[in-house]
């Protein structure tokens, strides 16, 4: 922690009367973070701003973390800045949270003229990233995790505690008697980041007690390769891609690394804080679009996003959705606009229609679900032919009014692999067969 407090002392350049924005939810994390810097306030008299978001998601004692940041501000003569979110309205949650909150933060360091915005993501947190993203798979900046110091327009994002462990900083707020509360949603195993920081990451401890700076410098490295790689592909970029659009011819003649890194650019600009929401398989598959000899030919991508294949070139556009229209990807668990869920699960003996089996080297990954388009068809499992979903709807008496916000579930090539409840297509598995996709709706 003395290393951490050093560098925003004397390493960052923040000056005698800066401004400075510190993200602060009431944790130890952020709590630790928040009285180094009511520390350097007094030395070098900056005025710190904390910035709190109450996400609002009907957790108790949301609005109780609130006052007790609000509290020690007042205390501590610090000026306090607070959001509650009112509303939600993105399939995915974390990501919309996640975007809000910046969007706010934001907001609070241009009101004030502020040229640094502090975060208290630590070296657990990094390694935590790293391993998630490898195991999801992520682009090579994704893989890097995230970064000590980013630019960002007219200010600076910085994480100061990059370098030290949960168990320092727990340390630190015991020493320093800094008072903080706890999230009772970190201790549950429903979140992926909770599962690897109770179970993964103690293993790798018990292997290297300092195994925080290993990753630490794994992703220095990966980045200052990752900025290697960028210079030379910018290089060809306005050959291969001028205007936003990919000139095909041009692109196949690159070498394979930088033709990827042109992909993951264009997918990192299309994207941009929505970046978790892209892995690897979408850049293969855009890969795999390109190359492929087919003239004409449409992927969808997340948060309705398209890859338009048109004979020499490829655009990525944004499909625009009227009010009962929707597309989720499906990663692990969907909640569903008709009320009901679709999740990814490890095994069921459930024979019904209300499950899906499916094997991925059959179908074009990643899986979505949507609502009904003009003209969906479905090649029913034991059928000759394809059906049209019209007709299903008809045959299993499906009110008109559910019809609109039925669930049809897609491959990225806009196969229909199953409509939930209904039917199973030609691509549904039977329970002796191999698979390693099962779907399950309810």
């Amino acid at each position: 922690m003395d290393h951490a407090y050093e560098f925003l002392s004397n390493e960052l350049g923040i000056k005698y009367g800066d401004a400075v924005v510190v993200a602060c939810s009431g944790g130890p994390d952020s709590m630790a973070l928040l009285h180094m810097l009511y520390r350097l306030k007094k030395s070098l008299d900056i005025e710190v701003i904390c910035a709190q978001v109450n996400h609002n998601t009907g957790r108790i004692g949301q609005a109780e973390e609130q006052e007790f940041v609000k509290k020690y501000c007042r205390n501590h003569n610090l000026t306090f800045e607070g959001l509650t979110i009112e509303d939600y309205g993105d399939d995915n949650f974390h990501n919309e949270a996640r975007s809000k909150r910046y969007c706010y933060f934001g907001k609070i360091v241009k009101k004030y003229n502020a040229k640094y915005l502090f975060t208290a993501h630590h070296g657990d947190d990094l390694t935590e990233t790293i391993l998630m993203r490898i195991v999801r798979g992520s682009t090579l900046r994704g893989y890097s995790g995230f970064s000590k110091v980013v630019e960002m327009d007219g200010y600076k994002i910085v994480r100061p505690l990059i370098e030290v462990d949960k168990n320092m900083i727990l340390d630190y707020n015991k020493n320093n008697k800094v008072p903080f509360v706890q999230d009772s949603s970190n201790s549950k195993d429903v979140y992926t980041r909770n599962r690897f920081r109770k179970y993964i990451v103690p293993e790798f401890k018990k292997e290297d007690k300092k195994v925080n700076a290993k990753f630490y410098k794994f992703s220095k490295i990966l980045l200052e390769y990752n900025e290697y790689i960028d210079k030379q592909m910018k290089k060809e970029l306005k050959k291969v891609y001028p205007q936003n659009v990919l000139n095909i011819d041009n692109f196949l003649k690159l070498d394979n690394v930088i033709a990827m890194k042109v992909i993951y650019y264009i997918l990192e600009q299309k994207y941009q804080d929505d970046l978790m929401l892209i892995t690897d398989h979408h850049a293969e598959l855009l890969y795999q679009l390109i190359c492929s000899k087919r003239a004409n030919i449409t992927i969808h991508l997340p948060n309705n996003i398209k890859a338009i294949k048109s004979y020499n070139t490829l655009v990525l556009a944004e499909e625009h959705m009227t009010n009962n229209e929707y597309e989720i990807e499906i990663i692990k668990y969907v909640n569903l606009p008709n009320g009901k869920n679709i999740e990814v699960i490890d095994n069921s003996k459930d024979n019904t229609n209300d499950v899906c089996r499916l094997d991925s080297t059959e179908v074009c990954l990643p899986l979505h679900v949507r609502s009904r388009k003009n003209g969906d068809k479905i090649y029913i499992k034991g059928m000759l032919g394809s059906k049209k979903l019209k007709d299903i709807f008809i045959d299993e008496k499906i009110p008109q009014v559910e019809r609109d916000l039925w669930p049809v579930v897609v491959d990225a090539k806009e196969n229909i692999v199953w409509i939930p409840g209904l039917k199973k297509s030609k691509f549904d598995k039977k329970n002796t067969d191999k698979c390693d996709i099962i779907l399950k709706y309810y």
